[in-house]
């Protein structure tokens, strides 16, 4: 076997012994227009599902890349029959709960009750939905109806990955909040991966050697599952994805993912280099433990150190705002450079793998790694001009920083962390609060802030905004629940680490070091309310002003598509967008959201909120995460779309999407 010429064995390590590739899943035919007969080296041509991953497909019935398409049969081990194996799985539409007595009863009528029990989207008594297996299907659609939520169109895989993804979020956050006011399990991410396998909603079904269209170098996810939807990694719990592929007229097992999530004693510290440990002999039960074969994954990737193929790794790191929690950075193209048998700290007999990182891609783990060296010491942050812009007015200073050119800073503002009102608070319309003792519960019908919000608590037990909606009602002043109570989350201010930066031709722009979960508050747009009736205010002057004017689609369909689990559609057309009122300027005062850009694909949007006062026309605007937005990227929600009024404003776009409108 070929080895690196500088390696040379330790004292606990040997040259593995290869043994011969005893079985192959059957090859299907090469897509049309694909010559099986070109050399043996890279790229595949010709690939075929092995091990975790769906029966029945083959290379002449996968639809186009970044598609929709069919989850058939058992796959990462889910079922459609709502199980998996790790036990059941409670795939139950949501409106299958018990519903509160504060929210409206069903509204659905017998014939759409209907066609959902013949999607499988219907209750079966106490054991749950048996979810039927669907029929192929390659539109947008669910019982007959069109999913507004999904694209129209694969024209656009980065388009495709992130409607797929948000999708999954929403329903995994709803179904968090549902199991949290029936105090059933808390596997939310699971039941949220079932329903939308059963749906047959997923991207990137085919397996592929290098990369996943429309999944970019950085991106982060906090679920194996995220993996699986997007068609990053197939296998829910293996750490080893792979494939048989065909090399001219050689076949072979190769790898074509892996995540580094520290199961095992892996060496990461280097960005470019990984030093990747086998599956297997990893039991809990130390009786149990063995030594790792070279079979399945381990043998894929030791044909893939022959075969020089690319492959896509995963690395995983532990979430520094939940204790439990992992957060899965997608690094981008290894390849295997050698490989070696190891005895581990547990005794056992342990393949290794040592991955070198592609050249001339763009960073993704070293910049996590950088970031989180900067929390921990804010002076190794380089080209910083100042280290608080806020002077001391938020909890976190507020870096700014220029490594574009000579600009010392933005012009003069006054930088405030509360909205200035055209009269005293204490004279607006005062909100009616709740009488809960200690904290809000969930699935308390007692509870007036929850009978505001419909009848649930709008975040979870996180802090992550559910679904978006008209208004957010926070407990106030008025409540008696402490400030310790889950529904008290906009007004207690910023919570990450923000830096201002000076863009390449935007002028100053704002970015995180920390990474945001979709759903997480940003901050709030702060500065002076502008009188509505007021018309002469030389606006024109004035690129500070925020205004609730419809906002693009992406945007607008943010909430997760409720057709999917029995409840109504929230989405709200770009036709039946009604603006509230509310005008502020932050061109003399303002905070952080000020330096916020206009992007036609944005990560953030707004949503209003009410907690001090009951003017309906005058709530706090609030910024929270579009979707999961990794460290060092810049911050920006849709300013809204031109109108077609002469007298509205309007600007070149500059935000680079490949969706850009061209004006906002």
């Amino acid at each position: 076997m070929e080895r690196a010429a500088n390696f040379i064995p330790g004292p606990n390590q040997e040259l593995l012994d290869i043994k011969p590739l005893r079985s192959l899943a059957p090859m299907f035919p090469a897509p049309m227009g694909v010559n099986v007969n070109q050399s043996s080296t890279p790229p595949l041509v010709c690939v075929t599902p092995v091990g975790q991953f769906p029966t029945g497909f083959g290379a002449g019935n996968l639809p186009a890349f970044g598609s929709f398409t069919t989850f058939n049969s058992t796959a990462n081990g889910f079922s459609h029959a709502g199980t998996s194996t790790h036990g059941p799985i409670d795939a139950t539409p949501i409106s299958a709960y018990k519903t509160r007595s504060s929210v409206d009863g069903d509204q659905t009528s017998a014939s759409e009750r209907k066609a959902k029990r013949s999607a499988g989207l219907a209750a079966d008594g106490s054991n749950g939905v048996k979810v039927k297996r669907p029929k192929p299907i390659y539109k947008n659609l669910v019982a007959g109806k069109e999913l507004a939520f999904l694209p129209e169109s694969s024209g656009n895989p980065r388009g495709i990955v992130e409607a797929v993804h948000m999708t999954f979020e929403a329903l995994r956050r709803r179904h968090l909040q549902m199991d949290e006011t029936q105090e059933a399990s808390r596997r939310a991410d699971l039941k949220a991966g079932a329903i939308m396998m059963a749906s047959n909603i997923r991207a990137n079904m085919g397996k592929r050697v290098g990369t996943a269209p429309g999944v970019e170098i950085g991106d982060i996810f906090y679920f194996r599952m995220e993996l699986c939807i997007i068609g990053l990694h197939a296998p829910s719990m293996g750490g080893i994805d792979y494939m048989s592929a065909k090399f001219g007229n050689d076949e072979d097992s190769v790898a074509i993912c892996i995540v580094a999530a520290g199961g095992y004693e892996n060496e990461d510290d280097d960005p470019d280099t990984l030093v990747y440990s086998g599956s297997g002999g990893n039991s809990r039960n130390t009786e149990e433990r063995h030594d790792q074969k070279l079979e399945r994954g381990n043998l894929a990737l030791e044909r893939s150190l022959h075969r020089k193929n690319e492959i896509r790794v995963v690395r995983g790191f532990k979430d520094p705002a939940c204790a439990t929690g992992k957060i899965y950075i997608y690094d981008g193209l290894y390849k295997i450079q050698e490989s070696w048998k190891e005895r581990t700290k547990t005794g056992i007999n342990c393949f290794k793998y040592r991955l070198q990182r592609e050249p001339g891609q763009p960073d993704g783990a070293a910049i996590w790694k950088m970031t989180q060296g900067w929390m921990q010491d804010a002076a190794a942050r380089g080209r910083v001009i100042l280290h608080d812009l806020s002077s001391g007015a938020e909890p976190i200073p507020v870096c700014l920083v220029n490594e574009v050119d000579h600009e010392k800073g933005p012009g003069h503002f006054t930088y405030a962390n509360q909205v200035k009102y055209l009269r005293p608070r204490s004279s607006m319309k005062p909100l009616q609060g709740c009488s809960c003792q200690s904290v809000c519960l969930p699935g308390d019908a007692d509870c007036a802030c929850g009978n505001h919000n419909g009848g649930d608590l709008p975040y979870s037990s996180l802090g992550l905004l559910v679904c978006r909606k008209p208004v957010i009602y926070e407990c106030g002043e008025t409540c008696h629940c402490s400030l310790n109570c889950r529904n008290r989350v906009t007004q207690k201010g910023i919570k990450f680490h923000f830096e201002v930066f000076r863009t390449t031709n935007r002028g100053w722009g704002l970015r995180c070091w920390e990474p945001i979960r979709a759903g997480a508050f940003i901050c709030e747009y702060v500065g002076e309310v502008i009188d509505e009736l007021q018309v002469n205010l030389n606006d024109s002057e004035d690129d500070y002003i925020f205004q609730t004017v419809c906002p693009g689609e992406k945007t607008l369909k943010w909430n997760f598509g409720p057709e999917l689990i029995g409840e109504q559609s929230t989405y709200v057309s770009a036709d039946e967008f009604v603006p509230l009122p509310i005008k502020i300027s932050a061109k003399s005062m303002g905070n952080i959201s000020r330096f916020m850009n206009h992007g036609c694909s944005p990560n953030v949007f707004w949503q209003p909120v009410q907690y001090d006062h009951g003017d309906e026309k005058h709530p706090h605007i609030m910024f929270f995460a579009l979707n999961h937005i990794p460290p060092m990227t810049e911050l920006t929600y849709d300013y809204g779309v031109a109108a077609a009024d002469p007298s509205h404003r309007t600007k070149n776009c500059l935000c680079g999407s490949s969706t850009c409108r061209g004006v906002f």
